[in-house]
């Protein structure tokens, strides 16, 4: 019988809540469990196993990250537009590092295709549109940000910039300044 006020839906935030607190690597149904009180085999009514509930959490993660960035980019264009998204995504990295994490977890292509992860693209595809950048380099600029802001955060959340007192802040800034040269500056397609 499933325990009163349990659902997948409170399960997958409050396995992301717990995610942020002790990393998505260290969620377990077990320590969802511990947190609802239960044994663990309650939950399993709710969700199959760990690996759903892991799938679960980075749609969801997906889908918080889709939302703050859309939120962020309204109305704005160009470099405007690049630096609205960026700091979404950094802040959002940076306030849920569990979810973040999730959010890089590979998904099967069903649940991908049926997840926040095509409204990520179109958002970077609209931004890119303003550089006049069309496919191929749309693709090749794409894998440029997703690379540079990936790469970026995880080094700040593992402390990769903390043996040298310039501001990380600073840095960024400075990092998108420069990309906004390159996605303006884009070679042409051979």
């Amino acid at each position: 019988m499933a325990r009163a006020g349990v659902t997948p839906e409170r399960l997958t935030l409050a396995a992301a809540d717990l995610a942020d607190e002790i990393g998505f690597d260290n969620v377990t149904v077990s320590a969802l469990a511990r947190g609802f009180g239960v044994k663990d085999a309650s939950l399993y009514s709710h969700v199959k196993n760990a690996q759903e509930l892991r799938t679960r959490v980075a749609v969801l993660a997906l889908a918080e990250l889709a939302d703050r960035v859309a939120a962020a980019l309204a109305g704005r264009a160009g470099k405007d537009a690049l630096v609205a998204f960026a700091d979404a995504y950094r802040d959002y990295a940076r306030q849920h590092p569990g979810r973040y994490a999730a959010a890089q977890e590979q998904l099967d292509p069903e649940t991908l295709a049926a997840s926040a992860a095509r409204r990520h693209s179109e958002m970077t595809r609209a931004i890119l549109r303003g550089y006049r950048l069309s496919e191929p380099d749309q693709t090749d600029a794409i894998r440029l940000l997703h690379s540079t802001f990936h790469g970026y955060v995880s080094l700040e959340a593992a402390g990769g910039f903390r043996h040298n007192p310039r501001d990380a802040d600073i840095s960024w800034s400075r990092s998108l300044d420069a990309l906004d040269i390159a996605l303006r500056n884009w070679p042409a397609t051979p």
